[in-house]
């Protein structure tokens, strides 16, 4: 049995409804390892995420180590200066690959370009190699042996997920607008400091998880038991990234399409009536990433936040980030992004909604802060 199912997963069959991150074909320096299947029967993977700073770095303040994808930028922090490879280098120092890192006339950096040969030892960390999923062929805990000793706790973010899903289930794949807005929030960690933190669409959890090394209480909700699960597990394999902020993090149901929080003690991840008072008394941020692919959802996510932001005590903020995603399409006859156009539409109805009792003020984040977790940070993010 093992050999036929490694077989089909160096020959993945892609149905017209598949669904497939990028963030899963390419993963710098790491394997994913298919740890299970889960109740409906598709494969569940371990994969490990790198933070290029630890969160002991974070909690004494200092910045992080940046990759740039788009641009030349560099992020200072001090007098010294972040290089491509995200160490940091002053001048006449060396870099993590011994290249001396040299300043021109003018005083700007003379970057160091990432090596063309892939043979290049030097360059090995630096290469994203094409995912080959490994199936688990002995205990669970003996499969993780070598990667633990690979990674240190508080720089690897552990998260299960699935591949290439059918469009209702991708929220048990990670994708990238999660970790934009994961780097935001270390980025501006000092704002989220303390805060309870409501995430509509939380999926695998992996910004959830960001947020609770910061916030005091996040409630990451989605729909579906089977992801539900999933989300708890990441909570559970991350737990120590947020012992030392003393954050909480509650995994709840919650469906846009209904007009009321889940509250049958039969139910799994139900609310309490302390839980809803709790969030309606101190929530003040609300962040979803990700989640603007469908219109019927896109409505129904912003008369959620409508509807919940208008019974919140305190004033609120909330955080988007999506992806773009481009696609010709043979009824414009060119290449549109129509969930996007949509997403856009009801943002500025719920701008110039006049209801006489809540007023919503919409304004863009500049992309220029600091990257802090290991992914491909694209201009349609």
């Amino acid at each position: 049995v093992a050999d036929v199912a490694e077989k089909e997963m160096d020959n993945p069959t892609f149905r017209s409804d598949t669904v497939l991150s990028d963030v899963h074909l390419h993963c710098p320096s790491k394997r994913h390892l298919m740890v299970r299947l889960n109740a409906v029967g598709q494969p569940v993977f371990l994969s490990y995420f790198k933070l290029l700073w630890s969160t002991e770095d974070l909690a004494s303040g200092k910045h992080a180590r940046e990759i740039t994808t788009g641009g030349e930028h560099q992020c200072r922090s001090g007098d010294e200066l972040c290089d491509k490879g995200g160490s940091n280098v002053k001048k006449g120092e060396l870099n993590n690959e011994g290249v001396e890192a040299l300043l021109d006339d003018d005083g700007d950096l003379e970057v160091v370009r990432r090596p063309r040969s892939a043979s290049d030892l030097q360059a090995e960390d630096l290469l994203r190699d094409i995912v080959c999923p490994v199936i688990l062929m002995k205990g669970k805990e003996d499969a993780f042996e070598d990667e633990e000793q690979e990674c240190t706790c508080s720089d690897v973010i552990k998260i299960e997920h699935t591949m290439a899903t059918p469009l209702e289930d991708v929220g048990k794949q990670v994708w990238r607008a999660a970790f934009l807005l994961a780097d935001y929030i270390l980025f501006k960690r000092d704002t989220f400091r303390c805060c309870s933190v409501l995430e509509l669409g939380g999926g695998t959890g992996i910004t959830s998880i960001i947020m609770g090394t910061v916030a005091k209480r996040v409630y990451c909700t989605d729909v579906g038991e089977d992801l539900l699960a999933m989300c708890e597990q990441n909570v559970a394999l991350n737990k120590h990234l947020m012992e030392s902020g003393g954050g909480e993090i509650k995994v709840k149901e919650l469906d846009w399409l209904k007009d009321e929080f889940c509250t049958d003690p039969e139910a799994p991840y139900s609310w309490t009536e302390e839980e809803i008072a709790d969030l309606l008394d101190h929530c003040s941020v609300i962040m979803a990433a990700d989640v603007f692919y469908d219109d019927d959802l896109t409505d129904a996510l912003f008369r959620t936040v409508y509807r919940i932001t208008h019974n919140l005590r305190n004033s609120c903020t909330v955080y988007l980030a999506l992806e773009k995603r481009l696609n010709f399409t043979l009824r414009h006859m060119d290449v549109t992004c129509e969930a996007y156009s949509h997403f856009r539409n009801t943002l500025n109805d719920l701008e110039n909604l006049q209801d006489g009792k809540m007023k919503y003020t919409v304004e863009p984040v500049k992309l220029n802060f600091c990257q802090f977790l290991v992914y491909e940070r694209i201009e349609q993010l």
